[in-house]
C-alpha cells in the first residue's frame, strides 16, 4: 500500500479514533495528539501485515491514551497548577438537528458527567472500561494494552463499572427535547424574564464554570434562583448565542464581537436543565474549531 493509500485508510477511522481517545482523555488536545501519534505509528508500520485496521489503530490510540493518563497522574503529583480542579474539554461539533454516530455515542455515554466520574478512575481501569463498554472492544485485545491477562482485565472494567453506577449520573432527555429546553432558556435571559429562566430550571440544577488553572479552575453554584440571576446579568444583547452540540449534548458557543467569549454545554433531564457547565478560559476557547459555529 504506498503513501496515498495508506493516508486514506486511516483517515476513514480518523473521526472513531478521536472519540476513541477523548472519551479516554477528557481532553481535545491529547486526544488530537494521540491520533496523530497513531498516524505515525502506523505510517512506520504500514498496512501490509494489519488484518485489521480498525481494530489495530483503536488498540494503539488505547496504548497512547494509557501512557498519556500515566504521565499526567505523574504531572499532577509535582504541579500545583495541574492539581486546580477543571472540567473536561468541550468537544463541540456543529447542531443541524441529526448527529453523526460518535456523537450520538457521547450523548448515549453521558459525555461530560461520565468523563468526570471516569477521571476518578486509575488509568488501567479507565482503558478497561472505556474501549470495552463503550467501544466494544474485546477483552484480549484490551489486556496487552494494560498489561494483565484477559480476566484480570475484565475485573478491572467490572470494578470501574460499579463505581460508575455508584454515581448520579443521569440519562438526559432526547436531542430535540433539550434543544427546546436549552433554547427556553436563552429566549428568557434575552427577555430578562427571570420567571420564566426560574421555570426551565430544576430546583437543584447545579452550575460548574471553569475559569482557567491561573484563575482559580472550577466555580460552583447551585440552585434554579442563583443561577437564573445570574444568567440575567451576564445576558447582553452584544452576546450571540450559536446552537452546538457539547460532547453530544445541546450547548451553545456564545461570541462577543466575532470572537468566542464562552462555550456552555446543557444536561436536560424531564424537561428541565439540572447540569450546566461553562468554560471562558481563552486557552479551551481557542481550541473551538470556527466551523461548528456561524
Amino acid at each position: 500500500m504506498n503513501d496515498d493509500a495508506l493516508a486514506a485508510a486511516f483517515e476513514q477511522h480518523r473521526r472513531h479514533l478521536h472519540t476513541v481517545a477523548y472519551r479516554v482523555l477528557g481532553s481535545v488536545t491529547e486526544a488530537e495528539d494521540a491520533v496523530q501519534e497513531a498516524w505515525l505509528r502506523l505510517h512506520r508500520t504500514g498496512a501490509a501485515e494489519i488484518d485489521n485496521l480498525g481494530g489495530w489503530l483503536t488498540t494503539v490510540v488505547g496504548r497512547i491514551a494509557l501512557n498519556t493518563l500515566r504521565s499526567r497522574a505523574t504531572r499532577r503529583e509535582d504541579s500545583l497548577e495541574d492539581r486546580v480542579e477543571r472540567l473536561p474539554d468541550p468537544l463541540v461539533t456543529p447542531y443541524d438537528g441529526a448527529q453523526p454516530e460518535e456523537q450520538a455515542l457521547l450523548a448515549d455515554s453521558v459525555g461530560l458527567a461520565l468523563l468526570v466520574v471516569l477521571d476518578q478512575l486509575g488509568p488501567a481501569e479507565r482503558i478497561a472500561f472505556v474501549l470495552h463498554d463503550l467501544f466494544g472492544v474485546p477483552f484480549d485485545d484490551i489486556a496487552p494494552i494494560v498489561e494483565r491477562t484477559p480476566a484480570a482485565t475484565r475485573q478491572l472494567a467490572s470494578r470501574a463499572r460499579r463505581r460508575v453506577r455508584g454515581t448520579d449520573v443521569v440519562r438526559p432527555d432526547r436531542p430535540a427535547r433539550q434543544r427546546e429546553v436549552v433554547d427556553a432558556f436563552f429566549a428568557a435571559a434575552h427577555a430578562g424574564d427571570l420567571e420564566r429562566l426560574v421555570g426551565v430550571l430544576a430546583p437543584d440544577v447545579v452550575l460548574r464554570s471553569d475559569l482557567g488553572a491561573l484563575r482559580g479552575g472550577v466555580v460552583e453554584y447551585r440552585g434554579a434562583d442563583t443561577i437564573a440571576r445570574n444568567a440575567l446579568m451576564f445576558a447582553h444583547p452584544d452576546r450571540v448565542v450559536h446552537p452546538v452540540l457539547v460532547d453530544g449534548r445541546a450547548g451553545a458557543v456564545i461570541t462577543l464581537h466575532d470572537a468566542v467569549f464562552s462555550v456552555m454545554a446543557f444536561t436536560v433531564v424531564d424537561g428541565r436543565v439540572v447540569g450546566v457547565e461553562t468554560w471562558t478560559d481563552p486557552d479551551v476557547l481557542a481550541l473551538v474549531p470556527p466551523g461548528t459555529w456561524s
